[in-house]
């Protein structure tokens, strides 16, 4: 007896630019920026952040800060002068933000994050929650788009590695099936990469941007796998925590 095509597919975007030529309006679509602002938005929420608000341009951001909101900006990975937390995990590993709100803009990932609020649904993903991240999407029996920020629209490494990691994951499952050459692209790379992951990121155009910031002590934590199990969702156009049953 032969077996059923699994009917969940999974596509892979490289780049922000070519969103649009996407299908997404039924898929639920992983926004990553693993260095760092999915790790990042992740870390918040594990350590009890309510509400994250991802804003596109500095200006919104300095709109908020007038209305008294804590504020999370950067551009090229410099925190900006008047931001309370720049964009590194270690930022956002305190009590202080526990149930606090936070508005949110980035280089790169603030900005996917927003392009793909029209999918079914926009979940944000990272190392750090790769398996919840993975049993959820099993479980929805729902197409899957995995979308990386990527840096200013160029094809970014440790991006696309982890949308190979997250594609070998759901392909493992049974539960999906990809026709998509950057889904087997992303996969391959995931194969190379897998055996010493932070090795192979040495070659990546971010982390040497971050070493010559002094930035680079957040590179080990945010290719590190299952640190939590929490999944922010966009809703309404705010970051929340993912409810699961």
């Amino acid at each position: 007896m032969s077996m059923e095509r699994p009917t969940s597919s999974i596509e892979v975007c490289f780049s922000p630019l070519l969103f649009p030529l996407y299908d997404h309006s039924d898929s639920i679509v992983v926004v990553v920026d693993i260095l760092r602002a999915t790790s990042s938005i992740i870390t918040a929420f594990h350590h009890g952040v309510e509400r994250l608000i991802p804003v596109r341009t500095l200006e919104e951001a300095k709109s908020y800060k007038d209305k008294g909101y804590l504020i999370a900006a950067e551009r090229d990975g410099r925190v900006l002068d008047f931001a309370d937390f720049g964009n590194s995990p270690d930022n956002f590993m305190t009590e202080d933000i526990r149930d606090a709100t936070i508005v949110y803009s980035t280089t790169n990932g603030t900005q996917a994050i927003q392009m793909a609020g029209r999918a079914h649904q926009v979940l944000v993903g990272g190392f750090l929650n790769i398996s919840a991240l993975a049993d959820y999407l099993s479980a929805q029996q729902q197409d899957v788009l995995i979308l990386c920020a990527a840096w200013k629209n160029k094809f970014s490494l440790e991006d696309s590695v982890f949308a190979g990691a997250l594609t070998d994951k759901l392909l493992e499952s049974g539960l999906f099936h990809t026709i998509c050459d950057s889904a087997h692209a992303a996969r391959d790379l995931w194969l190379l990469a897998e055996g010493d992951l932070v090795s192979y990121m040495d070659k990546a155009a971010n982390r040497t941007r971050l070493k010559k910031l002094g930035l680079d002590q957040a590179i080990e934590y945010c290719h590190t796998r299952d640190v939590t199990d929490v999944i922010p969702v966009l809703e309404k156009g705010e970051l929340v925590l993912l409810k699961r049953s």
